[in-house]
């Protein structure tokens, strides 16, 4: 986490998908990672800066060449709620053709011990952040949340506040600890663990009453999950991996259909606990019940569709 993951390591990460499932990676998506610029230490950049200047230095990475694949489309950061909203997209635009959407993490939890990555509660229903709102919408921009499974609501909000932009939730709606301990108390029991699980399905269900929202099948070894705490190989393989995910896709599946699910290998936080084959591989080993034409929109024609990435990928 502490070092540069760039297109080189990447290529080396996924060089075995091809491999074990006779398909290439054709594109990759960016999304925001909380990238900053090294400055000296009394110089500041503003969250609109920063977010421009980690597309900037997407551009000069080697994207396409020696293996690696090329960049289909980029998700920058954004916060709806920064009076210059509208004109930190305006520069998007003029730094790259490739920017498709923007994502806020605004993960909170009440567990002081789990990671927060947003400022306050409620972010995504707050009426600041709804009017915003309406500059990525009027630019007809995808929006990412990252948000717990206990906040999907205020996801729901946003939905039918905006019904014409598409909303991509990241994570498949991340259901902190639902596999195991994490923080001070979260899923600490078996029973706290089945109350996660349970409220998520409940979420989920009415989440997908909403048409303009896609799941993402991202994040499925995270480590917020509650695989554990080891510096590598928590979850023991990919016949493990697809039997812990197993009811969740089902859920996502039945309720979503496979043309608002797409793939994220959310690498490389994911890394310490599976390799993208092991992800892919449990995902088809799942999913491939619904037969091929379900695997090949969640693997490529959602994303497709929702990054349009049928436009030319040269140029970024």
């Amino acid at each position: 986490m502490a070092r540069p993951y760039e297109p080189p390591q990447y290529a080396t990460d996924c060089a075995l998908v091809p491999t074990v499932f006779g398909v290439p990676v054709e594109c990759v998506v960016h999304v925001e990672s909380h990238w900053r610029k090294a400055l000296p230490a009394e110089e500041q950049m503003s969250a609109h800066s920063t977010a421009v200047e980690e597309t900037r230095y997407l551009r000069q990475l080697p994207f396409g060449r020696d293996g690696a694949p090329p960049l289909g489309a980029i998700v920058a950061h954004g916060d709806p709620r920064d009076p210059d909203f509208g004109a930190m997209l305006d520069e998007q635009f003029t730094v790259s053709s490739k920017v498709r959407g923007v994502r806020l993490v605004a993960t909170r939890h009440p567990d002081p011990k789990v990671r927060s990555g947003g400022d306050r509660d409620n972010i995504l229903s707050s009426s600041r952040f709804l009017d915003g709102f309406a500059e990525l919408a009027g630019r007809d921009l995808v929006f990412e949340a990252a948000v717990y499974s206990h906040q999907l609501y205020d996801v729901v909000v946003l939905a039918r506040e905006y019904p014409d932009t598409t909303i991509v939730l990241d994570h498949f709606g991340m259901p902190a600890g639902v596999f195991g301990p994490i923080g001070t108390r979260t899923g600490a029991t078996a029973a706290a663990r089945a109350d996660i699980y349970r409220l998520w399905r409940e979420r989920m269900t009415t989440l997908a009453s909403y048409r303009n929202v896609v799941v993402k099948l991202s994040g499925l070894a995270m480590p917020i999950l509650g695989y554990g705490h080891e510096r590598w190989g928590n979850i023991g393989g990919q016949s493990t991996l697809g039997e812990m995910i197993g009811p969740f896709v089902d859920h996502v599946v039945t309720h979503f259909g496979s043309d608002r699910i797409m793939f994220g290998s959310n690498f490389p936080i994911d890394r310490p606990n599976a390799a993208i084959d092991v992800l892919v591989g449990a995902l088809v080993d799942r999913v491939s019940q619904w037969g091929d034409e379900a695997l090949r929109r969640i693997l490529r024609d959602t994303a497709v569709r929702v990054y349009r990435l049928d436009e030319p990928v040269s140029e970024i």
